[in-house]
């Protein structure tokens, strides 16, 4: 990284966008103080100005969003004339959908995903699609022959992954919500990462994308990132709107922290063995003391899953980058090249084929996984976790270009307490409560039952409300 530039950056400046959330944003939009167009114009210099040094767009839409916000103020959509970023592994129509990755050819896509569609039905304005790592297998947004996706608040690190460039975005001020979406973590990391607020739903909450579709074991959720919780707490209110799935209990518009004193189980290390570092650990602590201070029991539990579940997790990670090399040119292009993947791909395909025979029994036990995880969390309302074991690393640390036994055991040892709530389907939000002296965010985790996001979001509000999250200004 160039030495002359600055330790972090942000775009909160006087112009339509000002420093509001969505909600705030919609509001001057319908009452008139902004227009659509104002704001779109806005987020598009911003963005413009923040590409230059995080380098979190994929491909801009300037042109076609400068067109929608001109007929955005007519729309009764409740958030009207917002803008966003669609992440890079889901289609919208027009865009080329590249995937992080130099296998796919870049061709516009001819339909939007049926989740992008219920995701824009609010009136979300789209600048463009956001920057992930090659097929979301990285928790770092970071690639092998090009620049990567640096973090709004210390440039030389990373902004997570794989919502990396959706997250940078945000944070930064360019807008106010993105797209994001999880299969092992990523709607939480790099929303811890960047200091935002990151709910990953209930498996089912929102409509599948293709890919979930396809997969003996469901590990990826749509959703967003958000400087705000009650950003998060009116898209799923109004997602519900679109699609309701009726073997779920609805959220509903959470408006604030919760009455009923919960019961929270407390967990500081993951069940792979690697003990979290100590400034992640005291934020975890401090946390727990919050919620004691609001009237809520805290008390340690051990981890709600079965011993074998890392390793099962990684084999299924590893399956996926399998299927992904020799499917390629089904699943997302006919002129796919697998040749072009990068290490990290090639190394979890390779890890893969020598353990081809584990992993009919490892999808066995990540299907029963959601039966552990209820009977443990019987008696409890909720579980508080860090998101990651150590802060976040510098950019270079999970490159794909570190030789891969090097990269995976960095990997399992970073990225180990967010997959869990993938495998069995439950509930999880990632909450900013602390700073290193670096000035990178540090954030805990809190899982529910499934189906209970609105539990979820009431404890963000009360966290807000107590403690407050810190901002990039």
């Amino acid at each position: 990284m160039d030495h002359k530039q600055p330790a972090s950056f942000h775009c909160f400046q006087d112009d339509a966008l000002g420093s509001s959330d969505a909600t705030d944003l919609a509001e001057r939009i319908r009452c008139g103080e902004v227009s659509a167009g104002e704001v779109a114009e806005a987020a598009i210099a911003r963005s413009r100005q923040a590409q230059a040094v995080l380098n979190g767009v994929a491909t801009d839409n300037y042109e076609q969003a400068r067109a929608h916000a001109e007929v955005a103020g007519a729309s009764q959509s409740p958030f009207a004339g917002v803008p966003t970023f669609i992440k890079d592994n889901v289609d919208v129509k027009g865009l080329p959908s590249g995937h992080g990755s130099a296998a796919v050819p870049l061709s516009p896509a001819q339909a939007t995903s049926p989740f992008v569609e219920q995701m824009l039905a609010q009136g979300y304005i789209c600048l463009g699609k956001s920057t992930l790592p090659e097929f979301g297998f990285n928790a770092s947004t970071e690639f092998a022959n090009s620049e990567p996706t640096r973090n709004p608040w210390n440039l030389a690190y990373s902004s997570g992954a794989s919502s990396g460039g959706s997250a940078a975005m945000v944070a930064a001020g360019v807008v106010p919500i993105a797209h994001a979406n999880d299969g092992g973590g990523s709607i939480r990391i790099p929303a811890a990462c960047c200091g935002l607020i990151g709910l990953k739903p209930t498996r089912g909450r929102v409509i599948l994308n293709e890919a979930a579709k396809s997969m003996p074991v469901d590990i990826v959720s749509d959703g967003v990132v958000t400087r705000s919780v009650r950003d998060s707490a009116a898209f799923y209110a109004h997602a519900e709107h679109y699609f309701y799935n009726r073997k779920l209990p609805k959220i509903g518009h959470v408006r604030g922290p919760g009455e009923k004193r919960l019961r929270i189980g407390l967990v500081f290390d993951s069940i792979n063995g690697h003990p979290t570092d100590a400034d992640t650990r005291a934020t975890v602590e401090k946390t727990a003391k919050l919620l004691e201070q609001a009237g809520h029991i805290v008390e340690p539990m051990s981890v709600p899953v079965a011993k074998s579940f890392p390793d099962d997790f990684a084999l299924y990670w590893g399956m996926l980058a399998f299927g992904m090399k020799l499917k390629g040119h089904k699943i997302l292009h006919p002129d796919f090249d697998k040749h072009k993947v990068n290490g990290l791909t090639h190394g979890l395909d390779r890890r893969t084929r020598k353990n081809l025979w584990k992993l009919p029994a490892a999808i066995w036990r990540l299907k029963r996984s959601w039966h552990d995880y209820a009977r443990e969390m019987t008696g409890y309302d909720a579980v508080l976790t860090p998101v990651l074991a150590h802060t976040t690393p510098p950019l270079g640390h999970l490159s794909p270009t570190v030789p891969f036994d090097t990269l995976f055991e960095r990997l399992t040892q970073y990225s180990n307490f967010t997959p869990l709530a993938n495998a069995t389907g439950a509930p999880a939000i990632s909450v900013p409560m602390g700073l290193t002296n670096n000035n990178l965010p540090i954030s805990v985790q809190f899982m529910a039952k499934h189906g209970d996001e609105r539990t979820l979001l009431e404890l963000a509000y009360t966290l807000e409300a107590e403690h407050g999250f810190p901002a990039l200004r």
